[in-house]
Order: structure tokens, then C-alpha cells, then sequence
């Protein structure tokens, strides 16, 4: 009787533990709006219409986001992706940072820390004047610093 008491205990506790696994496995994953692609726990949005970095930041927070923070080359490679299939090429696009508080202090508009960077050789360059972040420079496709009032699609993030 003791055993099987022992038994059905150890059996509960496996059932736990598979639910806790895959409860943490549904919080993990994200819907996003229709529209919006799920790229590693967060919803990313790319418009093609042309606008300057601060107007493409005001788009983003009308849809409840930022211009896009990247943190990894997964996450720039997926985007890189996302803007190819919706334009059938590597088009020029804002994401979100900038040096605007301080000149060659790079942050991401949402405020997460910015530790992965992609910067072409010799870039980030002309301090003080070319102070917001594009994707997908040169042949390269890495960034590059430019003016802010240039008029680029962009690229949207959000927790949805």
C-alpha cells in the first residue's frame, strides 16, 4: 500500500512538472496582431511607407510600440527576412537607434540595453550630424548612421 501511495505521489509531481514546462512554454510564445511577425517572444511590424525617424517612432507608438531594437543576429537576420518578403529586396528601413541624447551614445527608443550592433566598417560616423540608425546598408546589409530626416520605410516592435 506504500508503494503505491510512493507511486502516485511520484506520478502527480511528473504531471506537475510537465504542466509548469509547458505553461512556461506558452508564456514563451506570442501572437501577434495580423500584420505583425513573431520574432523571438516579441511582434514586429514593417512599414513601407517612407517617413523620417522621428515621424516612423510616432507610427510605431500609434500601434503601441518603438521603432525596432535588435539584440541579436537571429533577430536581424528574421527582419532582414520580413522586409524581403514584403518588398521582394533588401530595402534601406529605420529601426530604432539613435544618438540622440548624446552624441556617439547609441540606445534603442523602447529603452532596452544596446549590446548587439551591426555597424559597417567605418560606421557609425559623422558625430553629431547623422545621429539615427538604418538597416540593410551597402552590400554589406549592415547599419549605418544616418540623418534623421531622411525619409526610409521602417521597422516596428512591440510585446503585443
Amino acid at each position: 500500500m506504500k508503494t503505491l501511495a510512493v507511486f502516485a505521489l511520484v506520478c502527480a509531481m511528473m504531471a506537475l512538472v510537465r504542466a509548469a514546462v509547458k505553461s512556461h512554454v506558452v508564456k514563451r510564445s506570442v501572437r501577434c496582431s495580423r500584420g505583425w511577425t513573431s520574432i523571438n517572444g516579441r511582434c514586429f511590424y514593417f512599414n513601407p511607407r517612407p517617413m523620417r525617424w522621428a515621424e516612423a517612432e510616432r507610427n510605431c507608438h500609434s500601434m503601441r510600440g518603438h521603432l525596432a531594437s535588435v539584440h541579436n543576429v537571429m533577430e536581424l537576420h528574421e527582419i532582414q527576412k520580413m522586409i524581403m518578403t514584403a518588398t521582394h529586396r533588401m530595402k534601406l528601413a529605420w529601426i530604432g537607434g539613435s544618438d540622440a541624447h548624446e552624441v556617439n551614445v547609441w540606445s534603442w527608443s523602447d529603452g532596452t540595453p544596446f549590446h548587439y550592433k551591426d555597424w559597417c566598417n567605418g560606421e557609425p560616423n559623422n558625430p553629431g550630424r547623422q545621429r539615427c540608425v538604418q538597416i540593410n546598408y551597402s552590400v554589406e546589409k549592415c547599419w549605418d548612421n544616418e540623418f534623421c530626416s531622411t525619409e526610409l520605410p521602417s521597422i516596428c516592435v512591440n510585446r503585443s
